[in-house]
């Protein structure tokens, strides 16, 4: 090799083993990042949107009344909700259950404590669109009786369930008038006349829709969760009315807990007194017809969502005393009650500046 010429360098070259660990290592890498993408059977439950009952949401009032006279009404009465994201939909991946771990206003828990393996995303919808509508139903004879206005009642299909002799017969708030010729007055009349006859036995129900009577039939088959017992697929309810309309315009919204808030913006909307005055009121609950406040499920996240929303006091059924503990935010004063009256009260009381009930509430 003359001096003019280069010295050609010899690069080392990576040993068999090293080579092999290169390798799995990019697989494990890759296999982890896929691992943490993928849908995990958990549900995440977050903070959801507030909606004002006494508002109005895509410029209709949430609650329109007509016939009666209603009266001018400030400030905000806000329905909380909870954003759920996994469940039967799927779509919970592994790195959104880690991050909501380390999130005080979410939570995280197993898919099937929530849902059975079995229940179907359709199905989930169609209950939860039957217990709102209950819940409706419930809040304006709460209202009512709390006014000591006339109230009436009708039986209503609340819900349709798909897959079943009733899909694409009944709608959900069809109002049921009469079964085979008999007049129905009770939604026990409907699940005793199914399951007292055979499977495959046709019932003709007589059914007012949108104000248009009309007949339809249906063949009663064997419930798939009931081997034995026959069924058409509907849910049945009671559904209360008052002597004027009161119609609920949220769309899109399951579930029975705002019972507590759509009573009292009714009430409030049909009583001279201005409850809210301008304040943000916030809450959840069931209710019964007679005003009693029952259990709801995701109560901190309501409560962080309340806040969240500007809410300076929020209404809650007194039964979460212990599982709010720690957990209300900062600004936020939380009236436990048990009764559509108590929560009146509390309203009034807070607003004029008095001490409320706190937790625990003696039972």
């Amino acid at each position: 090799m003359s001096d003019l010429e280069p010295e050609v360098q010899r690069r080392p070259r990576l040993s068999r083993r090293a080579v092999a660990l290169i390798v799995s290592g990019a697989a494990t890498f890759m296999l982890v990042a896929i691992a943490f993408l993928l849908p995990v059977p958990f549900v995440k439950l977050a903070p959801g949107p507030t909606f004002n009952v006494i508002g109005e949401s895509d410029g209709q009032p949430v609650i329109a009344i007509d016939g009666a006279e209603t009266f001018p009404v400030t400030g905000s009465l806000d329905m909380t909700t909870v954003r759920e994201s996994g469940g039967p939909r799927g779509g919970l991946t592994f790195i959104d259950a880690i991050a909501s771990w380390f999130d005080p206003q979410d939570a995280v828990v197993p898919r099937e404590l929530i849902y059975p393996d079995d229940v179907s995303g359709e199905d989930v919808q169609a209950r939860q669109a039957a217990l709102f509508s209950t819940s409706k139903s419930d809040a304006i004879a709460a209202a009512l009786n709390y006014l000591e206005l006339p109230l009436t009642s009708e039986v209503i299909a609340t819900a349709v369930y798909p897959d079943t002799p009733a899909d694409g017969n009944f709608e959900a708030g069809d109002q049921i008038r009469r079964l085979d010729g008999a007049e129905v007055s009770e939604p026990r009349q409907v699940v005793e006349a199914i399951q007292g006859a055979p499977v495959g036995t046709d019932f003709t129900f007589d059914i007012r829709r949108l104000g248009v009577d009309s007949s339809i039939t249906v063949t009663s088959a064997d419930n798939p969760e009931k081997p034995g017992t026959p069924y058409i697929g509907i849910g049945v309810g009671e559904f209360f009315a008052a002597e004027f309309e009161i119609d609920f315009t949220l769309a899109d919204i399951g579930g029975p807990s705002a019972g507590l808030i759509f009573a009292t913006g009714i009430v409030d909307k049909l009583t001279p007194e201005d409850l809210t005055a301008g304040k943000t009121i916030a809450g959840t609950g069931t209710i019964t017809p007679e005003g009693e406040i029952g259990p709801i499920g995701g109560i901190r996240q309501k409560l962080a969502g309340a806040r969240n929303d500007g809410a300076e006091l929020f209404l809650m059924p007194a039964t979460h005393c212990a599982e709010a503990e720690g957990h209300i935010p900062d600004g936020l004063t939380v009236a436990p009650v048990k009764t559509l009256t108590e929560a009146i009260d509390a309203i009034k009381e807070w607003r004029a500046g008095g001490s409320l009930a706190q937790c625990p509430m003696p039972q």
